[in-house]
């Protein structure tokens, strides 16, 4: 609160025991109107998972006729994922010199910018952030097309 920091979840929150999802909700509740930042905390989380769970969602609305099977694009996809009201990320910071995504956001990570360093996360700190930025800034992004001639 003091930093006016938003905090949501993603995941199957409902596998997680009934204390800790009625705690998670009562400080999602209570941090709602914050704006500084929003934290996500990815709980119960399988990037396997979420793209099953958007299936089942789509197949469900499709049977329920509140979606032809004819209108599902990616776009339509993205809006069944647990991430549905987040922008997919830009950066994706790897710790600990891990050359894999380890089943995170893995429809989400389709565009996004990869740094890799060596630094385990507890020893992350705001210079490594920078540092990875920095490089991030230097990068020309393309979104799966052609890199542009000069």
């Amino acid at each position: 609160m003091e930093q006016n920091v938003r905090l949501q979840a993603i995941g199957r929150l409902t596998d997680l025991p009934e204390s800790c999802q009625r705690e998670l909700h009562r400080v999602i509740e209570l941090t709602a109107g914050n704006t500084s930042t929003t934290l996500i905390l990815a709980l119960s989380y399988s990037g396997r998972l979420e793209i099953i769970d958007a299936a089942k969602s789509l197949l469900l609305a499709v049977k329920q006729g509140h979606l032809d099977e004819a209108m599902i694009d990616p776009d339509v996809f993205s809006k069944h994922l647990y991430t549905r009201y987040y922008p997919d990320p830009d950066l994706l910071i790897r710790t600990s010199g891990e050359m894999r995504i380890s089943n995170f956001l893995l429809w989400q990570l389709s565009y996004t910018e990869i740094y890799v360093t060596k630094k385990l996360w507890p020893d992350f700190r705001k210079p490594d952030l920078l540092e990875a930025v920095e490089d991030y800034s230097k990068r020309q992004r393309r979104y799966g097309g052609l890199a542009e001639k000069v």
